[in-house]
């Protein structure tokens, strides 16, 4: 069977060799998974994680009366934190997650990205290639979270997307296929799931020991209690955190995707 995110990592250690922009990206620090997504199903393709933000400080929310505004409860104090991922010793920076097997299913012809390629000499699967060249332009290249963006007055731009993002990427893109990649790394691009399935006999994918969970920022309450707002307040506590805090390679494992469900395989 193919192993789907290996075949992105390959792609993406090549894409990151030929382009430019993205050859800051050490690849040893991002780590590629794969999520379910049901095919037809409107929702992302892909996903960039960062494991990088840091421990915010304390804070907590709260609920007042809509009458009188009169604080009425609030949650305990809690501080939120990223969870640790190392691989073989590497501590990763970036997750970047594929819907599978929605991903899979991408093409030109049915996509607002035809109008970024124009030329009806770009193929179908070229969307997927752009998608992955998308996932690795949010990396930040001083590891600081989500690549942010400025406006042309210099001004911070409060989304991570942008007309010049989808531009930056496409650009990319095609002048990676300039450089006339080899065909072995990019073949798999061009088959939908199906396809996959037919000519390799099952799709799988590196995928977390918690699937269908992975790392995320949770919250860890803390003993932080200001006295004057604790007067005749009720205090909520924290949903405790049920995921690890640390994970490493042992915590991945493969598993093949269908197009209703993902299992793991037999070691």
């Amino acid at each position: 069977m193919i192993n789907y995110t290996k075949r992105i990592e390959r792609l993406m250690h090549d894409l990151v060799s030929r382009t430019p922009a993205l050859a800051f990206i050490d690849l040893r620090e991002v780590l590629v998974f794969g999520r379910f997504g049901r095919p037809g199903v409107d929702g992302a393709f892909a996903t960039c994680h960062c494991l990088t933000l840091p421990e915010t400080e304390p804070g907590y929310y709260f609920w007042r009366d809509r009458e009188t505004g009169e604080l009425t409860r609030r949650s305990e104090w809690f501080v939120t934190k990223t969870p640790q991922v190392t691989v073989a010793g590497t501590r990763i920076k970036y997750l970047i997650s594929f819907m599978l097997p929605r991903f899979c299913e991408q093409t030109l012809e049915r996509s607002w990205k035809a109008e970024l390629y124009g030329s009806p000499r770009n193929e179908p699967w070229v969307a997927k290639l752009d998608t992955i060249v998308h996932e690795l332009y949010h990396i930040d290249p001083s590891a600081g979270g989500i690549r942010q963006f400025a406006h042309a007055d210099g001004k911070r731009a409060t989304r991570t997307h942008g007309p010049e993002f989808y531009d930056d990427v496409a650009a990319m893109t095609r002048a990676y296929l300039a450089t006339r990649p080899d065909p072995e790394l990019v073949d798999f691009l061009r088959w939908d799931f199906s396809e996959l399935q037919s000519r390799f006999g099952g799709v799988t994918a590196t995928t977390f020991s918690n699937f269908p969970s992975f790392p995320q920022r949770y919250m860890s309450p803390c003993a932080t209690l200001p006295v004057e707002a604790d007067a005749g307040v009720k205090v909520e506590p924290v949903k405790r955190f049920s995921q690890p805090a640390l994970y490493t390679e042992h915590d991945l494992h493969e598993r093949q995707f269908t197009g209703r469900a993902a299992r793991r395989q037999s070691v």
